[in-house]
């Protein structure tokens, strides 16, 4: 796997997160086919070509699928049933994938036919290839799929486009982001591409395989990964704001408990309150123990850490697999039939990210509750002046707590449920795509969330001024106050967290912060 500024050689093997990422934000428009995986393929599609000259009964080839598998297939027709494989399996319905989401998906698909273990023609791969480089997104719907075979439903609809059929976004030199999907005859010849013709196999490797779950978990793994930070950063505002202390930060606390994400968070907290003028003023008071939120952060933030390892580990390692059946081995000029199209490491991934993801967020608004609760903060009620006449951010907390819920009721884990299909040939599928689907939600709400905290703890520390905040949460209040002023009095709040939530999600809060107590873990 080889790169530069805007071009990734695809070779089968290499692709990381950091990839997936500039994928997703469109950091890489160029892909490339590396020669050995050419190579690779060609050799692949032979053995395939040789096997069904011998005559041979091959699984997808001159069978049926699935219940039907029993079918022999002409061979006049063995090419119409690859095209009648993906129109019958575009069945999928709802809104319409990200296009980043789905330019992934076509990355990550083609990375899996690169291996050289799906008999498909090198002809397939480079029709792929120009798809992408030349910013034809397939318009995939994202319901539909069970996770088994694979991600069928919303692969059809991806590989529907190659044909002419479909639709997709054109994004190209002569398309514009942000335009309605086109038909997928018109996206081609908008780009100068002819449809293409699918040779035996070539249907069903495009479908067998597991890239629109883990492309969806890819997008939830990178928003939870810079989440991870911003949780840090947001409890710093409200260790300040509340007086709370940083003594349980202290590393000889995490030294004894060593988790590696534990002992990443205190650090981080550490740095963040470096300097503070506020921790010096009240370095006396007569409280002993801060609430759990405040306190126990480096062990529960730590876990979302721990748990970003593995399932970072997991989605690697998927985006780098042969997830097709059957599998072709040149080697030994074999034709294997397995179950790696299967998406319980991803479904059972996803559901481990989705419920850390929500205690984090439980987490962060409990630390909401002790900012605007003059009982627990010591501040004024609502963290308005005036409470009574104004309500402040009453309200806050309580978006806060319903978006906390909706989390609660989306971590119920998809990889547990289990529906047979193809008349009870697939008994035990995974629900993947469900479970990175809902994954993504819980990061989207997570990120209010921390917006709603960020919004109460830069408020809070109105209250304590002149005194100054340590050196990384000082440069995260400044930053929210360029665009939300201190509120004086009650004013609609929503456009306060629109552009708290657009400082998280741009990168512009973190960007802050870090150009002072530089890169956190």
């Amino acid at each position: 796997m080889r790169s530069s500024a805007s071009t990734l050689e695809l070779s089968g093997t290499g692709l990381t997160l950091n990839d997936a990422e500039h994928i997703l934000l469109g950091g890489i428009p160029h892909l490339t086919l590396a020669a050995a995986a050419r190579r690779r393929i060609e050799r692949s599609r032979r053995c395939l070509e040789k096997l069904m000259a011998s005559g041979a009964t091959v699984y997808g080839v001159n069978t049926g699928f699935g219940k039907l598998s029993n079918q022999r297939i002409g061979p006049d027709d063995v090419l119409t049933l690859q095209e009648n494989l993906l129109r019958s399996h575009a069945v999928g319905r709802g809104a319409l994938l990200d296009i980043g989401v789905s330019r992934l998906a076509l990355a990550l698909r083609t990375q899996a036919l690169v291996k050289g273990y799906s008999g498909v023609s090198v002809a397939l791969v480079e029709a792929l290839l120009e798809l992408y480089n030349r910013g034809v997104v397939p318009a995939i719907p994202e319901q539909g799929s069970v996770g088994a075979s694979g991600d069928l439903a919303p692969l059809a609809h991806l590989a529907l486009v190659l044909l002419g059929e479909g639709q997709a976004f054109v994004i190209g030199v002569n398309g514009k982001k942000g335009a309605p999907p086109v038909p997928g005859r018109v996206a081609l010849k908008r780009v100068g591409l002819q449809p293409y013709r699918l040779q035996a196999k070539e249907g069903l490797s495009l479908i067998n395989g597991t890239q629109v779950s883990t492309a969806l978990l890819a997008d939830a793994l990178v928003r939870a990964r810079h989440l991870a930070r911003i949780a840090d950063v947001a409890g710093a505002l409200t260790v300040e704001a509340t007086q709370s202390s940083q003594r349980p930060f202290d590393a000889r606390i995490q030294e004894i408990r060593p988790h590696p994400g534990q002992v990443a968070c205190a650090a981080n907290l550490q740095r963040l309150l470096e300097s503070s003028e506020i921790m010096v003023a009240h370095a006396d008071c007569s409280k002993v123990q801060d609430a759990y939120s405040m306190r126990c952060m480096p062990q529960v933030h730590g876990t979302l850490r721990d748990a970003l390892v593995h399932v970072t580990r997991v989605v690697e390692i998927e985006m780098n697999s042969a997830t097709d059946n059957p599998l072709v081995f040149a080697d030994t000029e074999e034709v294997l039939s397995g179950g790696n199209f299967h998406g319980q490491p991803i479904a059972l991934a996803a559901d481990l990210l989705t419920a850390t993801l929500t205690d984090l967020s439980s987490i962060s608004e409990r630390r909401v509750e002790n900012l605007v609760n003059p009982d627990l903060s010591g501040l004024p009620g609502f963290l308005t002046p005036k409470p009574g006449l104004n309500s402040g951010l009453m309200l806050v907390q309580v978006l806060a707590a319903a978006l906390v819920s909706e989390n609660k009721t989306l971590s119920f884990p998809a990889s547990v449920d289990s529906i047979p299909t193809s008349a009870n040939r697939e008994d035990h599928v995974s629900m993947s795509t469900a479970a990175a689907r809902k994954c993504r939600t819980v990061a989207t709400n997570l990120t209010r969330v921390l917006a709603c905290e960020l919004l109460c703890a830069a408020q809070g520390l109105e209250f304590l001024r002149p005194l100054c905040a340590g050196k990384g949460a000082e440069a995260a209040y400044a930053h929210i106050r360029k665009r939300v002023r201190p509120l004086v009095q009650d004013r609609p709040l929503h456009t306060d967290l629109d552009a708290i939530e657009e400082m998280i999600a741009a990168g512009s809060l973190l960007e802050k912060v870090e150009d002072v107590c530089g890169k956190l873990s």
